[in-house]
């Protein structure tokens, strides 16, 4: 005969009971609560709170809500205090018990937007950052770098056209002195100097959100965003953050990100990347510090039908490039960008029976651009092809004839090494 057993009626029985025991003895939460010393955050924000009053909420108990919040994928404060409400684990982590009134969640806005500014945030990140490293979670010696938009509040209505000096890239100083000896190594003349006066650009800026930018990346709809670069470790701790305008691109904004990253871990051997930082100067500053770039392959920007980059074979002895039809362009000039370009007479090419998928030029002919600092995307290239074992050496790290390949599988990249 079939009993009724779970009727409900045991719902409203009294019991003592431990919120400790509740808690499994392996939960994540325990082990957070064990790494980190909380007693470290009353100091950063004692500033912010008065002595005298009605009591506050522990500005702990916010940090920790939080960090559920974020910990836990939860998408608002709201419903994150719906889920601390229920869930004994995040009770036991908050330090209430279970018939105690969670903060409102009201409360929690108001504290990060009014109470706590931007260097608490930060002072509060590097502490938890810091015992994660004294605890051994942290292993910045692999780190991934990559970045996301974040729309702003702005309407992309709102906005206006205003001319600002175009933004100075961090190696442009250098570049033109490689460039001045590149030339007088092909017996040219070293480039003129430019004027002193800054070059403007046109730019459409939010009238709303000044400090925000105008983005537009494929079948997206134009909005006013922000651009947040990342850095992480393999266990997915945060290392370092940047912020910048949306219109940025990623490689532009590289370079702040892995000054940050680097100073604070100086010992990080692999820089893993995705495609947008496959750059000439990005593989250089990262090979030239003595660290290994793990980049994936990128595909030729060339127009449909019409041969791609590596049809053209660069031959490094005698300096030229060699066409798919078998014919030379020699070297030209190397120009402002620092590409130097190779040439093919033009009456030559106009005869040949490939020109329609060469070039579209008017004067019908093929220039090849080569960048100065080409031979370390090759490193980066190779890099990824040469096969190997799963971990790196501090031999190969500091030799660059044992660079870590990359190699795609079930994790965002595997490092792979060779032997040195």
């Amino acid at each position: 005969m079939l009993e009724e057993k779970r009727t409900g009626n045991n719902r409203n029985n009294g019991e003592i009971v431990s919120l400790d025991e509740l808690v499994p003895k392996f939960h994540m939460l325990r082990k957070i609560d064990r790494a980190i010393d909380w007693r470290k955050i009353y100091p950063i924000v004692e500033s912010k709170y008065s002595k005298i009053g009605r009591p506050s909420v522990d500005p702990v108990v916010l940090v920790k809500m939080v960090m559920l919040q974020h910990l836990y994928g939860i998408r608002s404060l709201r419903q994150t205090v719906a889920e601390i409400e229920v869930n004994v684990a995040y009770r036991w982590f908050i330090g209430y018990g279970l018939t105690e009134r969670i903060p409102h969640f009201s409360t929690i806005s108001y504290n990060f937007l009014h109470r706590f500014d931007s260097e608490m945030f930060e002072e509060i990140f590097t502490l938890v950052l810091n015992e994660g490293i004294d605890s051994g979670y942290v292993k910045p010696e692999v780190i991934f770098v990559d970045s996301t938009h974040i729309k702003a509040n702005a309407n992309r209505k709102k906005q206006m056209k205003v001319h600002v000096p175009k933004a100075v890239r961090t190696y442009e100083e250098q570049l033109h002195k490689e460039i001045d000896e590149d030339r007088d190594e092909h017996g040219k003349k070293p480039l003129k100097e430019k004027e002193e006066e800054e070059e403007i650009v046109e730019k459409t800026v939010s009238t709303t959100d000044p400090e925000s930018g105008m983005f537009h990346k494929g079948e997206h709809q134009k909005c006013f965003a922000y651009e947040a670069q990342t850095a992480c470790d393999k266990n997915n701790f945060v290392l370092d953050v940047t912020v910048v305008p949306g219109n940025i691109h990623d490689s532009v904004s590289f370079d702040a990100l892995y000054d940050k990253v680097t100073e604070r871990f100086p010992k990080i051997e692999v820089v893993t990347v995705d495609a947008g930082y496959k750059t000439p100067w990005i593989c250089k500053r990262i090979i030239d510090d003595g660290r290994i770039p793990s980049m994936p392959y990128k595909r030729p920007m060339t127009k449909k039908g019409f041969f791609k980059k590596y049809e053209y074979i660069y031959d490094e002895y005698y300096d030229c490039y060699i066409c798919p039809n078998d014919k030379i362009l020699s070297y030209s000039t190397t120009n402002r960008d620092g590409y130097r370009e190779y040439k093919r007479n033009p009456c030559d090419c106009a005869k040949c029976d490939k020109i329609s998928q060469c070039t579209e030029s008017q004067c019908k002919q093929k220039i090849v651009p080569r960048h100065i600092w080409e031979h370390y995307i090759a490193q980066a290239e190779d890099i990824r092809h040469t096969p190997g074992e799963k971990k790196p050496t501090p031999c190969a790290v500091k030799q660059l004839s044992g660079y870590l390949p990359m190699q795609r599988k079930n994790t965002p990249c595997v490092i792979l090494r060779t032997e040195v």
